[in-house]
């Protein structure tokens, strides 16, 4: 199998040399860049699987980074994060940050969350290997290129989002329990069993396509399980 190649953007030396050592015994290629602008480029160049990407950078900060990764491309971003900056993850997640890691953080955790990131996808493209474009009524859902339509309108979608889409409307009428859709989209479950932030990003779903549009369709709460994409009428 070919090995997985992780682009590392951070610009503090001790904390390369550790997610380099955590990495690369799992087998990863591991690429370093100690700007925003120097990431960019090796991204351009090598087209890693998934990129780490450190909030504080000197020059081009770790948000300008992630939204130009996101007018190229949907690899998995993991944001490392200091404690208290709690806006800017904020701010990532909504860039299109898959996930976001606290420092200090433990190889171990590291791992697997990188893991848990590429698991996630490889799941998904396998999920939608029969089906790579969704086509329900007033509803578009382009898997290859990760685009949305609601009538005629394109819907811009976080990464999670499209992925919560995606699940559910490839099988319209299934119920999914909140733990099965965080193991099929985020790629694991909390430890402290909170599913809320399932129920956050179904509620943007709705905001973002049912509130806007009239649609034939709907994103429903199965109460005491989970979702499902319901077809009306």
């Amino acid at each position: 199998m070919e090995k997985k190649r992780i682009l590392v953007i951070e610009d503090v030396e001790s904390d390369q040399r550790l997610l380099q050592a955590a990495l690369e015994p799992e087998g990863y290629l591991v690429s370093l860049a100690a700007t925003g602008e120097e990431g960019l480029r090796l991204f351009e160049e090598q087209e890693p699987d998934l990129v780490l990407l450190d909030l504080r950078l000197p020059g081009m900060d770790g948000l300008a980074v992630c939204r130009q990764i996101r007018t190229r491309s949907q690899v998995p971003v993991m944001m490392v994060t200091a404690k208290g900056e709690e806006v800017d993850k904020v701010v990532g997640l909504e860039l299109g940050a898959d996930d976001y890691l606290t420092k200090p953080y433990s190889p171990r955790e590291l791992v697997a969350r990188v893991r848990a990131l590429l698991r996630r996808m490889e799941a998904l493209e396998q999920m939608g290997a029969p089906q790579r474009h969704l086509s329900l009524p007033a509803l578009e859902v382009d898997l290859p290129t990760r685009t949305v339509q609601v009538r005629g309108h394109e819907i811009a979608l976080t990464p999670k989002e499209f992925d919560l889409l995606f699940c559910l409307a490839a099988q319209p009428g299934r119920v999914f329990s909140r733990e099965e859709l965080m193991d099929r989209v985020w790629g694991y479950r909390p430890k402290d069993d909170n599913y809320r932030t399932v129920d956050t990003h179904v509620k943007r779903l709705r905001q973002k396509m049912e509130e806007r549009f009239e649609v034939p369709w709907t994103v429903a709460t199965v109460w005491g399980v989970g979702y499902k994409f319901q077809l009306l009428g």
